[in-house]
Order: structure tokens, then C-alpha cells, then sequence
């Protein structure tokens, strides 16, 4: 069984409530995209933190999502990491979704609320891959550190940031808290910085 290579789309997949058959409420999904989309390119060597900021290491990329999230921290002079989990959110869900839907991982029916307004059905086809997702969440919970892959500990600390409750709940979360600690410190400045992110954006919206 296939997972999405792309952290902002396993992302996705987690904020998916089977249940409600759509995302969960929210879940600051915008977010957690982009903080997962930051993450991808941490991990793998794009970017770097530079005193608290995020700085190109390594250009291009070849993901036509990532790219140009990549594009964007390139020509800018450097700026703190929850700026850039604050811009371009709607874009980025449209972008995963699409990615999503063309990988064959969710079926995606247009349709138009009260009869007016458009909008898109998200179903997704295979329930074990959001399973064998949440098996990864739980393996970098219970894993020896030095054996957790960056990408599942960026997953989790975006997850535990973000509170995603979904997927960790508040008693997972107090029963974990130093192992979240230790995924945090692991997957770099994202969880902190999507942490901030959402505080500011909650301040300013009240």
C-alpha cells in the first residue's frame, strides 16, 4: 500500500475525519499545509534555519507544489518561518488536494452549496492509507528516537502543534509530552513556528 511522498498531503489525509467524511473542523488545515510543505523542504536539505529564519540551501526542486512555496523564501530577503505558514493557505489546500486527487488517493466531486456557492467533495478512497498514516504517528510515539524518520517526527510535531486532535488527543498529548519534546527538537523549527503562526492569526482575527 502507496502513502503520498509529500508531507502536506499526508497532512491532509490526517486532518480527514472518516467519520464526517471531510476535513475536520477547525484543524487550521491551511496551516498545517504549509507548515507540512516547510517541513518537506527542511528535511530534505532546501532549506535551512538561519537565526530563527528560513534560508535556501539547495534550489530547485521537483515538485510543482513545493517549488513554488520554494521560489517565493528564494526571492525574499529572509524572514521568520510562522511568516511563511501564514501566506498562500488557500492556495496550497487546492494544490494538495489536486495532487491528491490525481494520485488517486481521494475522489473529488464539484458541487455547490444552497445551489450558489462552489465547492469541492473531498472522499477519500482507501481508508488504510490514513490508517497506515496514523500507524506512522504512533511508531514515532513509541519508537527509540534515533530510529524515527525525520519525516514522521515533522509529521507528528506539526500534528502536535497544530493540535490536530484527530489525531492526538489531549490525554495522548499530556501521556507524550516529552517525546513530543524530543520529535520537535528532532524536525526543526516547523511545529514552534506553526504554533506561533496560528496564535497570531488568532489574535488578529479577535
Amino acid at each position: 500500500m502507496e502513502v503520498p511522498a509529500r508531507l502536506a498531503q499526508r497532512m491532509f489525509l490526517l486532518a480527514y475525519n472518516p467519520d464526517k467524511g471531510r476535513v475536520a473542523i477547525g484543524s487550521h488545515l491551511g496551516a498545517l499545509l504549509r507548515a507540512a510543505a516547510l517541513a518537506d523542504l527542511y528535511v530534505t536539505g532546501h532549506l535551512a534555519d538561519e537565526r530563527g529564519r528560513a534560508v535556501v540551501t539547495r534550489h530547485p526542486c521537483h515538485d510543482p507544489v513545493l517549488l513554488p512555496l520554494l521560489e517565493e523564501i528564494a526571492a525574499s530577503r529572509p524572514r521568520k518561518w510562522q511568516v511563511w505558514v501564514g501566506r498562500r493557505q488557500r492556495h496550497l489546500i487546492r494544490e494538495t488536494r489536486r495532487q491528491l486527487g490525481d494520485g488517486g488517493w481521494v475522489r473529488l466531486e464539484p458541487y455547490k452549496i444552497l445551489g450558489l456557492f462552489p465547492a469541492t467533495r473531498v472522499t477519500v478512497r482507501d481508508p488504510r492509507v490514513r490508517k497506515e498514516l496514523i500507524g506512522r504517528v504512533t511508531g514515532a510515539l513509541k519508537k527509540p528516537i534515533d530510529r524515527v524518520d525525520p519525516a514522521d517526527a515533522a509529521l507528528v510535531a506539526i500534528v502536535a502543534a497544530g493540535d490536530l486532535k484527530i489525531v492526538l488527543d489531549r490525554q495522548r498529548r499530556r501521556a507524550n509530552k516529552r517525546r513530543l519534546r524530543e520529535l520537535t527538537a528532532l524536525s526543526g523549527p516547523i511545529g514552534p513556528a506553526l504554533r506561533r503562526a496560528i496564535e497570531e492569526a488568532s489574535s488578529a482575527g479577535g
